[in-house]
């Protein structure tokens, strides 16, 4: 089993940064890749960045490209979102998962930070 936390959220003016982490624990080993998502009340969970375990490959989402990056220290088992430049329609709670296979979905999910982003 894996586990993964979140931490870094908080409140922010627009145009500002904040870094997300995500540690994980337990079996990494079984961990192909990490995922950043985010939620808003009454509105889908949209996809924002993922980074593979193994060789750090990054995709991200179309609406944070050039202003978030995605990164991961593998001493400590633990994933970054590096947030700059937020506007206010990034406010939401930001969830890590992680996915134990390329074909598998992203299945551990951790308990969410809120980012709120202030105009």
């Amino acid at each position: 089993q894996v586990q993964l936390v979140e931490t870094g959220g908080g409140l922010v003016q627009a145009g500002g940064s904040l870094r997300l982490s995500c540690a994980a624990s337990g079996r990494t080993s079984s961990i192909y890749a990490i995922g950043w998502f985010r939620q808003v009340p009454g509105k889908e969970r949209e996809f924002v960045a993922t980074i593979t375990w193994s060789d750090s490959g990054t995709s991200y989402a179309e609406s944070v490209k050039g202003r978030f990056t995605i990164s991961r220290d593998s001493a400590k088992d633990t994933v970054y979102l590096q947030m700059n430049d937020l506007k206010p329609e990034d406010t939401a709670v930001y969830l890590c998962a992680a996915r134990p296979g390329r074909l598998y979905s992203f299945r551990t999910w951790g308990q969410g930070t809120q980012v709120t982003v202030s105009s």
